[in-house]
């Protein structure tokens, strides 16, 4: 007798596989060796071996004595050796996961062309469409309404999305959708219904097919639709527009339309969520002495005190002047940054200031840390 080979080899997977990475490995495996379909070599030994492989595999209680005892804890005559009336006993796994399994054997999705159900006359959604959307700064900031172009599947207004006229119930599957057909397996034979090919499973075909959308009963549109962009939309955020994707068919729901925007970068702002980042340049004598100065925000002008000994890089918050977001009702704040300027060209007059202040005993710990530095190093 010919030795058995490891069932986790058998389907393919490692010791450490899930249940349901076993359960994906058997379908795969099942669809290639069927005898009916397959044209392996010894495909229904082979089938055989993968569903004994399986019904051990997939049953806890016995992959754990197969685990620990090999073939002999699950019983040397081979665990697949009958199929118990489908209950179970023998095979490993109970009617239902059976059914389930050879359902999907027997639909389209393993090459049998069609489902136990006709889906011609069923409704179905519309796809969803995504669109990329350049706004400004401010078209982001503030809201704006907007108008889009775009292409849609729509539903052919001349006949109403059946696709022809003179409707008449088909012929050949006398109105049902679909064609009864009869598969014979090593378990039996099985009744399985396909679409009908004579009128793609809708049980009805016309006289004279639509001369717009020559019987598909949708046709291609350009569409112009306006949108109010709601304020404080972000780069890469998405707005969902519902029922403005492409029809639907058989009276399927439209699918929606998704705008993603991109923002355009400020000349002068930068923005990080609801904060607005505002970089000012001001003189060194303002940073010095201090000052009152004129800021732009995003609402407008506000004057603003600037203490002396103001250094580059030291910034204020203005509170609640950021970006305003209409969804969540949150408003972000506004930093401003200064930057201290060095003058490049200096008037004579200017230059002796600088060099009359550079003569002056300033209190300066920092620059005297730094000049002290120096001496110990030389």
């Amino acid at each position: 007798m010919a030795t058995k080979r490891d069932y986790y080899e058998v389907l393919g997977v490692s010791k450490s596989a899930t249940k349901d990475e076993i359960k994906s490995a058997f379908r795969k495996l099942a669809k290639k060796y069927h005898p009916d379909i397959s044209k392996e070599e010894n495909a229904e030994e082979k089938f055989k071996e993968v569903q004994e492989a399986y019904s051990v595999l997939s049953d806890d209680n016995k992959r754990q004595r197969y685990d620990q005892f090999g073939h002999a804890g699950v019983g040397g005559s081979g665990a697949g050796s009958g199929f118990g009336g489908f209950n179970g006993a023998g095979f490993g796994f109970d009617a239902s996961d059976l059914g389930d399994i050879f359902d999907n054997l027997f639909d389209g999705s393993f090459g049998f062309g069609g489902s136990s159900r006709s889906r011609g006359n069923r409704a179905r959604r519309g796809s969803d469409v995504l669109m990329q959307v350049e706004l400004s700064f401010e078209e982001a900031i503030y809201g704006c309404e907007k108008d889009f172009d775009l292409d849609v599947v729509n539903e052919c207004d001349k006949c109403h999305g059946k696709g022809g006229f003179g409707e008449e119930t088909c012929s050949r599957c006398h109105g049902s959708g679909t064609i009864t057909s009869e598969q014979r397996t090593i378990l039996g034979s099985f009744m399985t219904k396909t679409p009908c090919p004579e009128c793609n499973g809708k049980g009805k075909t016309y006289k004279e097919t639509c001369s717009k959308c020559h019987g598909k009963g949708q046709v291609k549109a350009h569409k112009t639709i306006t949108v109010n962009v709601p304020s404080g939309i972000d780069n890469g955020e998405r707005l969902r527009v519902p029922g403005r994707g492409h029809a639907g068919e058989n009276g399927g729901a439209s699918g929606d339309l998704y705008l993603e925007f991109h923002i355009k970068e400020h000349k002068y702002y930068e923005r990080d969520g609801l904060d607005i980042y505002l970089e000012v340049p001001i003189n060194m004598a303002e940073a010095v002495l201090g000052c009152k100065k004129e800021i732009p925000t995003i609402y407008g002008n506000v004057k603003l005190n600037i203490p002396g000994g103001t250094d580059s890089g030291d910034k204020q918050r203005l509170k609640g002047k950021g970006i305003k977001d209409s969804t969540s009702r949150r408003v972000g704040d506004m930093y401003v940054i200064f930057k201290v300027v060095t003058p490049k060209k200096l008037a004579r007059d200017q230059k002796k200031l600088f060099e009359s202040l550079a003569k002056t005993d300033l209190d300066d710990s920092e620059i005297d840390r730094f000049n002290k530095f120096t001496k110990n190093n030389d």
